[in-house]
């Protein structure tokens, strides 16, 4: 029997309500105990990791990631993404289906976990798209899909413009226990834009996304949903009055969820003005002024849906945070800004930048583990994950909050460097990343030790 202490830890499981600094015992891929090891354990042999002055928790769950394989292997690899979700702590990630072919079929499916089995070193659990090739034009093979695996069904970076054919999506969903995680965008609003609509774009001269384009698909999405009654999650929540609409719908009592990302509870489209900005001048803004690795859609708005974000996790509004990692190339970021491809690769500095929310004491830690373990584990109906009870699959990972580290885009494990982060000083740091009992990451400065059993 393989044995792992994980000694002196700082423990938080809001599944069970544990926040205490005890001990932690993983034997043969689960939790064996949980408490002080004040005596030799009953193993031939164990191995000891020290979290003195650490953070232990659930490991983190994305439910909004690309990992770009098949088709895009330029962009990301299972290989690559998976290793690049282990730095930032998360053992499991859901891999959204823009990929080359899109996964609409049983067989793309498969392909995925075949090769997250051999090249994966965290869970990745695919979601299917809701429309034959994400053109929002005819419904996907749900029971093929739901029988191959899939979490959930997603068309993301394409709404399902199409009313009548969502409403169906929800309706056929519901046989098969489908969550449908909705991009939602009216495309007749945000076409053409790059950035937010408002007075950064104007400066900047560039043609935005409003908030409306958001709020009108979240408003008929949450009517279809109440409609049909069925599991509609929406993407990556940006605006205040999406907060607003989700609230109302959560209090008719509707089956709703929602994520937020990283990036838009830390960032405002301010971030899109890159180098050599001078507000007190009226000539024309040098290149260096256009962040390209800032466009993100839905994108960074302002302070104040910013703000609303935040309440809106804090009360519950919001379930999750996701990532929504969208790793490039630097050909699709290092051009003019109008055509620089949209996204952050963000798994690697997603709870550094997280912990800047805790550390001035807008949320605190407890809700924001819930947000990235149990609340994810609830939105995907999968109670075996997000927790560390007895019996659990020891899916762990251990950050030091207080730790700080510059972020060097060049040493992601992903391909994707296009982040707005590069060169900042983050306080925070995933130290080690542990997936069915075995270490996927480890932190240099971790020491695991082999101690003899009493057996």
């Amino acid at each position: 029997m393989t044995a792992l202490l994980i000694a002196g830890g700082r423990i938080i499981d809001p599944s069970q309500g544990i926040d205490a600094v005890s001990d932690l015992v993983i034997a043969d891929g689960r939790i064996a105990r949980l408490g002080p090891a004040n005596k030799p354990l009953p193993y031939k042999r164990y191995s000891v990791l020290h979290a003195e002055g650490m953070i232990v928790s659930p490991g983190f769950i994305d439910l909004h990631c690309h990992l770009r394989e098949p088709g895009f292997e330029d962009k990301e690899t299972i290989a690559t993404g998976t290793r690049a979700a282990a730095r930032g702590g998360f053992t499991t990630i859901c891999c959204m289906p823009n990929t080359e072919p899109p996964i609409d079929t049983r067989a793309t499916v498969e392909f995925i976990q075949k090769k997250a089995a051999t090249d994966g070193v965290v869970q990745v659990r695919p979601i299917g798209c809701i429309t034959k090739g994400r053109r929002g034009q005819e419904m996907v093979e749900m029971g093929e899909l739901a029988e191959a695996g899939v979490v959930a069904l997603s068309d993301d970076g394409n709404p399902v413009t199409d009313p009548r054919l969502m409403r169906y999506a929800l309706e056929y969903s519901r046989l098969f226990g489908l969550l449908l995680i909705d991009h939602c965008e009216d495309v007749s609003l945000s076409e053409g834009g790059v950035m937010n609509e408002g007075w950064v774009s104007t400066r900047l001269g560039l043609k935005g996304i409003p908030a409306s384009a958001e709020e009108v698909a979240v408003a008929r999405d949450l009517a279809l949903a109440e409609m049909t009654g069925g599991r509609l999650h929406i993407a990556h929540v940006s605006t205040a009055g999406s907060v607003a609409l989700i609230r109302s719908a959560k209090e008719r009592g509707n089956a709703i969820t929602a994520e937020v990302t990283p990036h838009h509870l830390t960032m405002t489209e301010e971030r899109v003005i890159g180098q050599g900005w001078d507000s007190t001048k009226a000539a024309p803004l040098p290149l260096s002024c256009y962040d390209t690795n800032a466009k993100v859609n839905p994108p960074l708005r302002t302070a104040r849906d910013v703000e609303a974000l935040i309440t809106g996790l804090k009360d519950g509004v919001i379930d999750a945070i996701a990532t929504d990692h969208a790793p490039h190339t630097d050909v699709d970021k290092m051009c003019e800004f109008g055509i620089a491809a949209f996204g952050i690769s963000g798994l690697e500095t997603a709870l550094s930048s997280l912990l800047a929310l805790v550390h001035s004491g807008k949320i605190d830690l407890m809700t924001l583990i819930s947000k990235l373990t149990s609340e994810p584990a609830r939105v995907l109906g999968k109670g075996e994950m997000g927790t560390l009870k007895t019996g659990a699959p020891a899916d762990i990972t251990i950050f030091d909050p207080q730790a700080e580290w510059i972020v060097d885009p060049a040493a992601f494990a992903s391909k994707g460097k296009n982040t707005p982060l590069a060169g900042q000083t983050l306080k925070g740091k995933v130290m080690a990343t542990i997936v069915g009992g075995g270490l996927v990451y480890k932190d240099e400065s971790i020491k695991v030790e082999m101690r003899e059993g009493s057996s």
